[in-house]
């Protein structure tokens, strides 16, 4: 696997394809399956289908790698990744936090959705995640660019546990150049940014 985009202290990103899948893989499985054996698909589910509609979960997620309907942006140290971050097409990542108030007061649907950030133990409070918004927002802008729309969560003056922050922060995605468009539930915010089309040399 090859991979791309130096970060600076030995990290590096690459896409989630056929040729990362192993070690993403590998990291999911040294994290017990993360968030009770999610595999990151419960952003993938039907919001109207029932509980169990992508079991088993790592072969459902593996089948929409191979097809190219499951995109991130992973860090990796030397050959082992260390965390990611999750993006796609709404009709790639149809089910989000707080999906009936959002769908109350949606406007229309952005090109893009950022959904889920992940990183491995030994790895945290080391600028990962910050890592992989910027890969992803990388890869989107390769992808053709367009409106980008994220539901981090704002942890101002709160005490939170990191572990527990899947959509990121308010503050990371603020600093990445996103905008507040409304709340969601107490503590997230829609969040959006326009992210121009890579130019080709």
């Amino acid at each position: 696997m090859k991979k791309t985009k130096s970060r600076g202290a030995g990290f590096t990103i690459h896409p989630l394809d056929e040729g990362a899948w192993p070690a993403f893989a590998r990291l999911v499985e040294a994290n017990g399956g993360i968030w009770g054996g999610c595999w990151c698909i419960s952003f993938h589910l039907d919001p109207l289908g029932g509980k169990g509609q992508c079991k088993p979960y790592r072969e459902t997620k593996e089948r929409l790698v191979r097809e190219g309907r499951a995109q991130a942006a992973m860090v990796f140290e030397g050959e082992t990744a260390v965390g990611w971050c999750q993006f796609g097409p709404p009709h790639e990542l149809r089910n989000i936090k707080h999906r009936k108030q959002y769908e109350l007061e949606q406007g229309g649907l952005p090109d893009w959705r950022i959904t889920c950030f992940f990183v491995g133990k030994g790895y945290r409070k080391r600028g990962v995640a910050n890592l992989a918004l910027a890969g992803a927002l990388d890869e989107i802008a390769r992808l053709g660019g367009g409106v980008v729309e994220a539901y981090p969560e704002d942890v101002e003056g709160r005490k939170t546990s990191s572990s527990f922050l899947h959509g990121g922060t308010l503050a990371m995605f603020e600093r990445e150049g996103f905008a507040r468009v409304r709340r969601l539930g107490m503590h997230h915010w829609v969040v959006t940014r326009t992210v121009p089309k890579r130019r080709t040399e």
